[in-house]
């Protein structure tokens, strides 16, 4: 049997939500893409309750989602905005809270299911005559020579690229096939997550409260749902994990100090290792990372997928202002690494300081980190300029800007 030889400009390995995104933002170009996926492309919401994972969207990546066409999808499904958020610390009186109105918006974000994200990208893909969608796919091998890079798939197809994007996770294949080092670190801590409906109304807003064991945010759904996010040790994780449902609402009304009232109802939890992990390389030629392939940071602001959406917008900007025959070349790809990693760099250093710095409870380090967000919340430029940041609307240090869909224009296409 002959080998069936495919070519294409791009292929995306990875058909999440980061790869997904990309392939839209490349929709309509003079590029040919290819995205890889795995599963079955088949993105449903349980028929009872929510779904366990969900992402908060950042404004930046509501004009992303916006732009390419992709949120109205979303919204038809399901979203809920929040438009406040209140941060406190169980070890002391230190209390911050951010409004949307202080800084002229009408939300801060929307806690979004992954599921509904996804589903909207490949309904938004069916769109595009210049990208195809492999399902169900696996590659055996993948090669890269100075000409092209080779990706032989399990289905006996061989796909000829000049660009290939690894999209496919924290524990990416293409970045350990390449041997790309990481730099990071295990915390030894575990997220449980489930959702929940609770004695009174969220209000829209997203709460958070530092106790000594981790961080445990509630974030609201609609219908006065929320979803839970616990971040703590192992061992705690695996017992909350096993109660029986009404000792876990008593347990998470508790630990929440019954801000929100008697947690009436919870769904199945389940529990994830927490990692922190920067790659020492984005880019190799005709290589290059985004999303969690890339960087995974702790989730205690929800900043993981706005990252990976973030690479999205900067190497879609580089790629569609090249040439096709030169966007694997180092020259095009270093542009995008400089651009991200400059930008991401003080994210992941100010994530990894506040975990840390609420996880310990020596006394002057607590009174420190109370007075200090106590002095935050009275100061109203300080506090909305850490809003802003934590939005995705505060400059690029190398472009000096944000990617253009991260502002809410369309891409150039040079063709």
């Amino acid at each position: 049997m002959s080998e069936q030889i495919v070519k294409a400009d791009i292929v995306i390995v990875g058909g999440g939500m980061v790869g997904a995104t990309l392939a839209c933002a490349l929709g309509d170009s003079h590029l040919s893409v290819i995205l890889l996926e795995a599963g079955s492309g088949e993105y449903t919401l349980p028929d009872k309750g929510y779904e366990l994972r969900v992402s908060a969207i950042t404004r930046a990546s509501q004009r992303i989602f916006e732009t390419l066409g992709v949120w109205p999808g979303i919204e038809s499904r399901r979203i809920s905005p929040y438009r406040d958020m209140h941060v406190w610390d169980a070890s002391g009186s230190g209390v911050i809270h951010f409004d949307s109105a202080d800084i002229g918006e009408a939300t801060l974000g929307h806690i979004i299911e992954n599921n509904v994200i996804t589903a909207a990208l490949y309904e938004r893909l069916s769109s595009f005559e210049n990208i195809e969608v492999i399902k169900n796919c696996h590659t055996e091998s993948i090669s890269i020579s100075a000409e092209n890079a080779s990706l032989a798939l399990k289905n006996g197809k061989t796909i000829k690229t000049s660009l290939i994007i690894g999209a496919d996770g924290s524990r990416s294949s293409i970045r350990q096939q390449f041997d790309i080092s990481v730099r990071g670190w295990d915390y030894d801590h575990t997220a449980v997550v489930t959702y929940v409906k609770t004695e009174k109304d969220h209000q829209e807003t997203a709460w958070q409260r530092f106790l000594p064991s981790g961080p445990l945010a509630f974030l609201p759904l609609p219908d006065n749902y929320s979803s839970i996010v616990w971040s703590t040790r192992p061992d705690h994780a695996k017992e909350l994990t096993s109660m029986t449902d009404d000792t876990f609402c008593s347990a998470l009304s508790t630990a929440f100090e019954h801000t929100l009232g008697d947690v009436i109802e919870c769904g199945p939890r389940a529990g994830f290792p927490l990692r922190f992990f920067v790659a020492n390389e984005y880019v190799r030629p005709r290589l290059a990372l985004v999303g969690d392939a890339a960087h995974t940071i702790h989730p205690l602001a929800g900043q993981g997928v706005n990252l990976g959406l973030a690479d999205v917008a900067s190497l879609a900007e580089v790629l569609m202002a090249a040439d096709a025959n030169v966007i694997g070349d180092m020259n095009v790809l270093r542009r995008y690494e400089r651009w991200r990693k400059a930008d991401s760099m003080s994210l992941f250093i100010a994530m990894d300081s506040l975990k840390r710095l609420f996880g310990t409870e020596h006394l002057a380090v607590k009174w420190i980190r109370n007075f200090g967000m106590s002095l935050t919340n009275r100061i109203g430029p300080v506090k909305n300029h850490l809003v802003r940041s934590a939005m995705g609307m505060n400059s690029n240090p190398v472009e000096g800007r944000l990617p253009r869909l991260s502002q809410g224009l369309p891409l150039v296409d040079r063709q």
